[in-house]
């Protein structure tokens, strides 16, 4: 691969600028491809399908709408597996009324020394969030601390070769291909790879004890294509040291019970949608891509990718977790029409409809997370998991019981255990044991009683 460094708000030449900007291409894909962080993802969602085959139609969603808000209920993508590429549309919409004010207030703000990080996680926040890329590249690193006029130099490549994640990760950036914008010179695509490959090495090596996971590099491409392959590094190691910790750690099972937080939220809103999903076993299989990727794999708008990466990195680490329920409560209507069974609600849960309401979901997730902060939450999650436990020693001390209960142990102090040391006793044994006893005996009492006397007399 070339180590020739193009940045995207930058030529190789250092003396000129020529950004790509969305507006300038049209769509892309996103490859979404499997290994051991999402093996078991994959897989499981192949095995569902093939059972379940796609999501069936439903009828159009009915929830209620606040007031003044306009949206466009949409139907669910029944083409798609869930470990399938996504079509990422780099499609540029006219700026409405209110974008243009809002545009020109971030504008304003940049110019303003005394503007905070607090004012920029409230821009970011709010409805439309940074408006377009080219505020994004300014105010991003400003939302978390980043000054983009101190940053390191970026390595060469072959500078990482040697790094035991290199494969990998060269790997997992090659099956990415299709994420990058179209259109773009073959040599700038492959310098756009090398840098992607270079920015996850750099924060890896530097932060040893933080393992790589696929769908890493798909949070990096986003940060990349924003604000380029120096700024990126130091974005992303303050994330991957907060945000994404939990997720990049030896195991997955910080994830996963950050995961099981969906389910006390839901209940707390809809407890007959909870347990619905409950009786069902799908579980949170459905949401792994989501809360590792921010939603980048699962999309296929680049508009909803970088308006939701404003809001999350404005906010908590679980607002992602927040969104996510969020959106399966606001798809109640289309889950009660399937079958209460695992196959048919990972199919549909796994496939997100093409035009979510997202300014309507953030707000209902900012809601739930001020009515249930996160420590309220992890206790009814470590109340779950207490409860798991219990009924599992419960199950598992049941089945010892029924396998003492069917299969006795041989007792060598018994006559019966004296005398057939290697019988087997169960329950059956002993009642057929105890039944021919009983009629021995029968037989010799009769024995004694009538046959003796009368053989007596005849002699």
């Amino acid at each position: 691969m070339m180590e020739k460094v193009i940045e995207l708000n930058g030529s190789s030449d250092s003396s000129s600028s020529t950004a790509i900007e969305p507006d300038e291409v049209n769509k892309s894909l996103i490859s979404f491809e499997a290994d051991r962080s999402f093996e078991e993802y994959c897989d499981e969602n192949t095995r569902l399908v093939d059972i379940k085959g796609h999501a069936g139609e439903n009828g159009s969603m009915v929830d209620p709408i606040p007031a003044g808000k306009s949206i466009a209920f949409v139907q669910p993508n029944n083409h798609r597996r869930s470990d399938e590429p996504t079509e990422l549309s780099f499609e540029k919409f006219p700026e409405n009324h209110e974008e243009k004010l809002k545009r020109i207030k971030i504008e304003n703000a940049l110019d303003d020394p005394a503007t905070t990080q607090n004012d920029w996680r409230k821009f970011a926040k709010s409805e439309y969030g940074l408006i377009n890329d080219d505020l994004r590249r300014k105010v991003w690193p400003l939302l978390i601390g980043v000054n983009p006029n101190q940053v390191d130099p970026a390595p060469s490549l072959a500078e990482l070769n040697n790094h035991p994640e290199y494969n990998q990760v060269v790997l997992d950036v090659n099956r990415s291909l299709k994420r990058f914008p179209p259109g773009i010179p073959y040599e700038q695509r492959v310098a756009l790879q090398d840098q992607l490959t270079v920015l996850i090495l750099r924060v890896i090596i530097k932060y040893p004890h933080l393992k790589y996971y696929q769908g890493y590099h798909d949070v990096a491409i986003t940060f990349l294509l924003v604000v380029g392959e120096e700024v990126a590094f130091h974005v992303m190691e303050i994330l991957s040291t907060n945000h994404l910790v939990e997720c990049m750690q030896e195991t997955m099972e910080p994830t996963q019970k950050r995961l099981m937080f969906i389910y006390p939220l839901i209940r707390k809103e809809n407890p007959v949608l909870c347990d619905f999903l409950e009786r069902s076993t799908v579980g949170t299989l459905f949401a792994l891509p989501w809360y590792l990727t921010w939603f980048g794999h699962s999309l296929n708008s680049y508009r909803s990718v970088v308006r939701l990466y404003d809001y999350f990195l404005a906010s908590d680490f679980l607002l992602p977790i927040y969104v996510t329920s969020a959106i399966v409560l606001y798809r109640q209507n289309e889950i009660f029409q399937e079958d209460c069974d695992m196959a048919s609600l990972h199919c549909l849960l796994s496939q997100l409809p093409e035009d979510l309401p997202f300014e309507y979901l953030l707000q209902n997730a900012e809601e739930l997370y001020r009515k249930y902060p996160p420590k309220r939450v992890e206790k009814d999650v470590e109340n779950m998991i207490a409860n798991e436990k219990v009924l599992r020693l419960k199950e598992e001390r049941e089945r010892q019981r029924r396998k003492a209960y069917g299969v006795a142990k041989p007792s060598h102090h018994s006559f019966i255990g004296r005398l057939l040391p290697h019988l087997q006793v169960t329950r059956r044994s002993v009642f057929m044991t105890t039944a021919f006893s009983i009629l021995v005996g029968f037989c010799a009492y009769y024995y004694r009683a009538h046959l003796m006397p009368l053989s007596a007399a005849v002699r």
